[in-house]
């Protein structure tokens, strides 16, 4: 990856695109803001405002970075979480073979700040996209990059709109979780002709099988075990039919961020292949892990010896009504916090530069620019007080603001995170 293109992100000019920055930087840059090291609860900080913990966060690129390669894995954590270039930075210094993204226009970030390897976890049949990646791998002899292939006629798009490429595209085939799950193969006879047409296909080359298991209908660890089982059978039976001969590597690949436990389970008992496997894990959203949906369903939750992700983000809004006992208002809504899967939960209070626990303070609804909130007998909250907020699904926390706080615990603000949606 581009040391120098990520540090040039320091040089962007701080204005009103970003929101929640003191109004006082406009004028300065990242860099400049950053070095001045300022508080983000004293020095000019403007609610809503967005920080993601410094020390949160190293602790959980720390934790992941080490459960792969207890268990044996490689590591493409899934970029479209986060769309951050310095966080696909940290996660590559701490051993990931690459990242994971999802649509054409993630891929050209990653590329513009010179990420290597990229696995695409989807079918890609644009024909703009296609000419655009195949001129890449023309370009740099040492970008690798692999898509999923679900169909004969994506496969079929694929090939005419790569004819004259000067490398063949490395795709996996994948198989669906289930009837009814999202995209992927539905059966067997379905994946070997998938396969098939791949194989006559000059521009493409098959190196392995994936999917997610996240789609796994009325998944249990039963259910996901078994699914997961049906993926490496497939790569078994593709290697014993020839299909991946002459391969340096074979790719099997799965795992999002609530069964990743399952995906090492059955990685590990996968037999030896004719050529060395790539166990290829791609869980993204444990950068900042939640207060809702993953922190419920972490698989560290299932085996609590292997460590704990931590809720790296906190949404501080103020309040700026209190209309009667029963009920106050926040100027955070919908545009600012993640609501897509749980409403934010109320955790801590702070006034006059003391902080505790938001004790009788409930979440019941978002605007566009509130947040409704439900007050107890208990609740001691006044309008200007800050109150911040957990929140859910990191993938849609990121994607509302374009550059983020890194604070540290005291609330100094050490850098900025850059997001690219």
């Amino acid at each position: 990856m581009s040391s120098d293109a990520v540090a040039r992100l320091a040089d962007e000019r701080v204005d009103h695109r970003f929101k929640g920055l003191p109004p006082d930087a406009d004028g300065l840059t990242v860099g400049e803001l950053a070095g001045r090291r300022r508080n983000l609860f004293t020095d000019g900080f403007a609610t809503p405002v967005l920080a993601l913990s410094a020390e949160r966060l190293e602790h959980n690129l720390a934790l992941m970075e080490t459960y792969a390669a207890r268990h044996g894995l490689a590591f493409a954590p899934h970029g479209k979480t986060t769309m951050a270039p310095q966080l696909f930075r940290r996660q590559l210094e701490r051993g990931a073979w690459g990242i994971t993204l999802a649509v054409p226009h993630q891929v050209r970030v990653a590329r513009a700040f010179g990420v290597r390897r990229v696995f695409l976890a989807n079918e890609l049949v644009d024909p703009a996209a296609l000419r655009w990646i195949a001129a890449e791998l023309a370009a740099d002899p040492d970008f690798r990059f692999v898509c999923y292939v679900d169909s004969v006629r994506g496969v079929a798009l694929m090939d005419a709109a790569l004819t004259g490429a000067a490398r063949p595209v490395d795709v996996v085939v994948e198989l669906a979780a289930g009837e009814g799950a999202r995209t992927g193969v539905r059966t067997e006879a379905e994946c070997v002709a998938v396969a098939d047409a791949v194989a006559a296909a000059p521009t493409l080359r098959l190196v392995g099988v994936a999917g997610y298991e996240g789609e796994v209908p009325r998944a249990t660890p039963e259910r996901v075990h078994a699914w997961l089982r049906q993926l490496v059978g497939l790569a078994v039976d593709f290697d014993a039919a020839g299909r991946f001969a002459g391969l340096d590597e074979i790719v099997v690949s799965a795992g999002g961020s609530a069964w990743f436990d399952a995906v090492a389970d059955v990685f590990a008992s996968l037999p030896g292949l004719s050529a060395p496997v790539l166990k290829l894990l791609r869980s993204g959203a444990y950068v900042s892990h939640d207060d809702g949906h993953y922190r419920r369903l972490t698989p560290f939750n299932r085996v609590p010896e292997e460590g704990a992700l931590e809720p790296a983000f906190r949404l501080w809004a103020q309040v700026v009504s209190r209309p009667s006992p029963e009920q106050a208002f926040l100027n955070a809504g919908k545009r600012d916090a993640a609501y897509d899967l749980d409403l934010p939960v109320a955790q801590v209070v702070r006034r006059d530069g003391t902080e505790r626990p938001a004790t009788g303070v409930e979440v019941t609804a978002l605007s566009d620019q509130h947040t409704w909130l439900r007050t107890g007998p208990e609740a001691d909250l006044e309008v200007g007080d800050w109150v911040g907020l957990g929140l859910s699904h990191p993938c849609t926390s990121f994607d509302k603001w374009p550059l983020i706080p890194l604070a540290e615990a005291d609330g100094t603000v050490v850098d900025y995170i850059r997001t690219f949606f």
